[in-house]
């Protein structure tokens, strides 16, 4: 039986997204899944680039339909982010003509993030749930609110983590220090937490990203130390914890950024683990029961309790999360949590097929 990934190619850009989806194209093509390109060519939005990306779309989907067998299986990467003319069409026709069953990793639920949702993702998430044969979800948090949608539980598989691949190298344990890093978009008028780290007295703050508003700088805890690509970042994460949080403020996760905790995998948390850094979140995250469970990190409610939470930790205490996390980060950097989804999955439809 053969295998098959559908992978759109975005432009090269150094962000979560980007690496979260390569990672999975990567593990899933090392698992002999055969890989077919739909390309994005350009982001100008001018009429005459609007129209050679179509035409570009076109042509990548005619080549999905000409090269994946009959009685295959195909993995797709959800939502797709760019309307391509013939993408449904194509993946209808295979359903329907070549018995193509279909595997899809869910990377996000703009439903429930909420603030870019629009008429494009609501007909993205309608199609996705209309032709998937097996999803692959974040945690069983967001198996539950799948389960709403009459989807068997079969069907459903827990991925339970996004891995984070990197090249092989020496980690050593991170050293013990009472300080956080957020490593990511630093917008402040976006994550509004970030501002509030200055609040935090006693704990140092370090920064990596790209956004750094500058009037934090005079702030005697917070310390940036620029902007580095997803292969560079975990080199610098060597003390500490990293932090898991989103929202309006300190306090609590709030708004619609904070809210979405409660159900996704953040690519933070994966970063930070895979580096071998264990992690302080929200105590209403989702992944707050994987963190707790693993022994790699603390669960808070309000960012002011780290005062106290650290304050009291011993290094011996550290090392112990240190040394979870480094076992664990293993897994993450080798592709091993999205092997194994996607193995599920395929199981289950390779017995719907025979």
């Amino acid at each position: 039986m053969k295998k098959y990934q559908v992978y759109e190619c975005g432009m090269n850009y150094n962000h979560a997204g980007s690496k979260a989806t390569a990672d999975i194209e990567k593990t899933a093509s090392a698992m002999g899944y055969e890989t077919i390109e739909v390309r994005m060519m350009s982001d100008i939005n001018s009429l005459s680039h609007k129209l050679k990306r179509q035409i570009r779309w076109v042509r990548d989907w005619q080549k999905v339909y000409s090269t994946v067998e009959n009685n295959s299986i195909v993995l797709l990467q959800c939502p797709f982010h760019h309307r391509q003319i013939n993408r449904k069409s194509v993946l209808m026709k295979l359903k329907k003509n070549k018995n193509v069953r279909y595997i899809c990793v869910i990377h996000d639920v703009e439903k429930l993030r909420g603030f870019r949702y629009n008429k494009y993702y609501e007909e993205e998430f309608a199609f996705m749930m209309e032709i998937a044969d097996a999803i692959i979800v974040h945690n069983d948090v967001m198996k539950q609110y799948f389960r709403q949608f009459d989807i068997p539980e079969s069907r459903l598989i827990s991925l339970e983590i996004f891995d984070y691949l990197q090249e092989p190298k020496e980690h050593s344990l991170p050293a013990f220090e009472k300080s956080i890093t957020v490593a990511g978009n630093l917008d402040t008028s976006k994550c509004g937490y970030i501002s509030g780290l200055a609040e935090l007295k006693n704990i140092e703050v370090n920064l990596y990203g790209p956004n750094f508003d500058e009037r934090m700088a005079d702030q005697p805890n917070i310390h940036y130390h620029g902007s580095f690509p997803s292969s560079e970042i975990p080199d610098h994460l060597t003390k500490g914890f990293g932090l898991v949080w989103d929202g309006a403020g300190i306090h609590g996760c709030t708004g619609e950024s904070g809210q979405y905790l409660r159900y996704n995998n953040p690519h933070k948390l994966s970063l930070y683990l895979s580096s071998g850094l264990p992690a302080v979140i929200w105590k209403g995250a989702a992944e707050a029961q994987f963190v707790e469970k693993n022994g790699v990190g603390i669960t808070v409610d309000d960012l002011a309790e780290l005062d106290q939470v650290l304050g009291n930790m011993t290094e011996t205490e550290y090392t112990h999360l240190a040394e979870n996390t480094a076992a664990l980060s293993e897994k993450l950097r080798n592709g091993r949590f999205a092997e194994s989804a996607i193995s599920k999955a395929a199981t289950i439809l390779e017995e719907g097929l025979r």
